[in-house]
């Protein structure tokens, strides 16, 4: 008796659920918060919202992926935590927006292999070298998810804050409605300079 093929994840067909939503006071001002489900990758991903979005055009929309050394810890080695807290700062200063928070750390790599990568900068690499000798491509995340985030809590279209024109792509390709690309401008330190240089040159930011 022959075996059945087994069902790769590949396979499935993403299903993405809306938990719950619940207010969000903060130093930034008054948001939402919304949790979400999938059967891809089983993560907790969620959105900060901003006012209701609902129909709504041109939504101010920021999609950053976790950092918990920039976001929590302030690492100077990136400029994560402080494109958060400007996406959060220009949110508050508008009627609609969104952030979604996509559990994809390392660039999607996770934790434990980014602190790896780190060490390997440590000893000269830039990331894309630090990626690619660990194994791992330049930028494993993908969008899928995060337009169907999008789809759920149902803007017409995005104004999305980023750099990162893989993102746009990301994003239409998956039949988001993007009307502008807008620039995070942040400046480079010490600590974050060789960094910010090879995401311009070798990853292909918009710095």
């Amino acid at each position: 008796m022959s075996k059945e093929k087994p069902i790769t994840s590949s396979e499935i067909e993403l299903d993405v659920t809306l938990v719950a939503i619940a207010n969000l006071p903060t130093r930034f001002g008054e948001f939402r918060i919304a949790a979400f489900e999938n059967n891809k990758d089983h993560k907790e991903h969620i959105a900060v919202i901003r006012g209701d979005i609902r129909e709504k055009s041109d939504v101010l929309t920021r999609i950053h992926s976790e950092c918990l050394t920039g976001d929590v810890f302030g690492s100077r080695k990136c400029d994560c935590g402080e494109q958060l807290n400007y996406a959060m700062d220009a949110l508050s200063q508008v009627d609609t927006g969104v952030i979604l928070y996509m559990r994809q750390e390392g660039r999607g790599i996770g934790l434990n292999n980014k602190i790896r990568a780190y060490q390997l900068q440590d000893q000269g690499m830039d990331t894309v070298e630090a990626n690619l000798h660990l194994g791992f491509d330049d930028d494993m995340r993908e969008y899928d998810i995060a337009a169907e985030m999008i789809r759920l809590l149902e803007p017409k279209s995005l104004q999305l804050m980023t750099n990162n024109p893989n993102k746009s792509e990301g994003l239409r390709a998956a039949g988001i409605q993007i009307s502008r690309q807008l620039p995070i401008k942040m400046i480079a330190n010490p600590f974050n300079e060789k960094y910010l240089s090879t995401k311009k040159t070798k990853s292909g930011h918009l710095l």
